[in-house]
């Protein structure tokens, strides 16, 4: 399958580079075609990797991965253009985050999210969030986190949520510890997680952690 990843840091080329290990085509996008370092990632990857423009990668993917900085999601997404996402399925995985004063802050919050802004603003793109809640080293090797903990979709358009809960299968998140929050609203909520999850990260001094549900039957 084609992927157009948007965005060239550690997560942008985390998830690209395991989308290339494992059989897919994927194009890095970024807001100039001679962007040294998604130059230096394709040569690295070679072969199935590209590096272009947001338009480029959202032009040559069949999905779209947002993994841009939350603050500036909008705008890499109308360098790509609504008419390269129409009819895509777009994996949003970005968190609205910016330190102020030493400090995290989310923009929006609570009344709403990236997500929602993504999905108000391309209304043709099929959007599904997923994949914000945990390290970028987690996303692609759920196993570096012992234990049966789980990830977080939600979004519209159910059968993008089942194409995307495939492509989690593929990262190693079997589809029974992909739980599925319902409609793009609940991003809110896993937008929210990050504070919570930036605390817990300070405490135990890395990233490998997760969470694990467990629900009464």
């Amino acid at each position: 399958m084609r992927y157009g990843v948007l965005g060239t840091g550690e997560v942008g080329r985390t998830l690209a580079g395991r989308l290339v290990e494992l059989g897919h085509e994927v194009t890095l996008g970024s807001r100039t075609a001679d962007n040294p370092v998604a130059r230096e990632w394709a040569t690295a990857a070679a072969g199935r990797a590209h590096a272009g423009t947001f338009a480029e990668a959202a032009e040559a993917g069949e999905v779209v991965v947002n993994a841009v900085s939350g603050r500036v999601a909008l705008d890499a997404l109308r360098a790509a253009g609504a008419a390269r996402l129409e009819g895509k399925v777009l994996v949003d995985v970005c968190n609205p985050l910016a330190f102020v004063d030493g400090l995290p802050r989310l923009d929006p919050v609570e009344s709403d999210s990236v997500g929602e802004q993504i999905q108000r603003a391309f209304p043709g793109a099929r959007v599904v969030k997923t994949l914000n809640t945990v390290n970028f080293k987690v996303m692609v090797d759920p196993g570096r986190v012992p234990g049966e903990h789980h990830l977080f979709v939600c979004g519209e358009d159910a059968p993008a949520k089942e194409r995307v809960t495939g492509l989690l299968g593929e990262f190693g998140w079997p589809a029974e510890r992909v739980l599925d929050l319902g409609g793009i609203g609940a991003a809110r909520a896993m937008e929210m997680y990050l504070p919570l999850w930036l605390q817990m990260s300070r405490v135990f001094g890395h990233g490998d952690f997760n969470v694990e549900v467990r629900r009464a039957r």
